[in-house]
């Protein structure tokens, strides 16, 4: 059984399709996954599945470039979206200034008020973060993140890093670039990374794996990602599997 921890079922890549594609998650052992919103329309379409299908959680935030648009009317309605009952995470939050969309004061501003409501409403946290690893790092400990954890989504810093996130308590969270040869660093830290604090994701629709890189990424492909790691820890991709999920079933509070 798998968990994939991050994925946009909810992108306009799938429309009409969702079905389907749950359908060929379950067929390649993903009984779980979180669709992540990161704005208003993502929101709404991850709560619309997550109520449509029982294998569905939703994981819902404010996305740093999207973090100009964030005002008191979002945050007014994110509120009540985040205590609905298959919500189990907020996110993704952080900062990204690879995309220059928000200014870096305001992501800052609204990443740190976003990890308030967090811990105000008790829910873990998933992390966006480009071109921003001190920063983010910095915000994580100054706003005590282990009060509540949460995912670095899709890690791609080196395992002096991932030493440092963890010291915070969070979880270390792999997607497909694990896959790729030249992903040295990621391939460091998937050996290293402790087990129980290992997740896995395919942020579809995309970062896709080997063997599909350069098409749509899926859910279903999120067991390339738990076999890829298998081979590098030199464990069977069963341990993987299991224990993935029983890292993301605690982290989320779910049976």
């Amino acid at each position: 059984m798998l968990f994939d921890t991050h994925t946009h079922l909810n992108d306009e890549a799938f429309s009409g399709e969702e079905a389907e594609a749950v359908e060929r998650a379950i067929a390649h052992d993903v009984k779980r996954m979180a669709i992540v919103g990161f704005d208003e329309k993502t929101i709404e379409k991850s709560l619309e599945l997550s109520r449509d299908f029982s294998e569905i959680y939703s994981i819902i935030g404010w996305h740093p470039t999207e973090a100009y648009l964030y005002n008191d009317k979002v945050e007014e309605k994110l509120i009540q979206q985040l205590q609905l009952p298959k919500v189990v995470a907020m996110g993704e939050m952080g900062l990204d200034y690879h995309w220059d969309t928000s200014p870096k004061q305001t992501q800052k501003d609204v990443f740190r008020r976003q990890m308030q409501i967090a811990k105000e409403l008790k829910l873990p946290i998933s992390i966006h973060m480009r071109d921003a690893i001190e920063d983010t790092y910095q915000i994580l400990k100054e706003e005590h993140v282990e009060d509540i954890g949460g995912i670095m989504h899709s890690f791609s810093g080196d395992t002096l890093w991932m030493e440092r996130f963890l010291d915070l308590g969070m979880h270390i969270s792999l997607s497909g670039v694990v896959t790729f040869k030249k992903a040295v660093e990621v391939h460091e830290v998937a050996k290293a990374v402790p087990f129980d604090k290992l997740l896995v994701e395919t942020d579809a629709p995309y970062l896709t794996p080997v063997p599909y890189r350069g098409k749509r990424n899926e859910p279903a492909y999120v067991k390339y990602v738990a076999e890829e790691i298998a081979k590098l820890r030199n464990i069977s991709y069963e341990e993987v599997a299991q224990q993935t999920t029983t890292n993301a079933n605690r982290l989320f509070r779910l049976n």
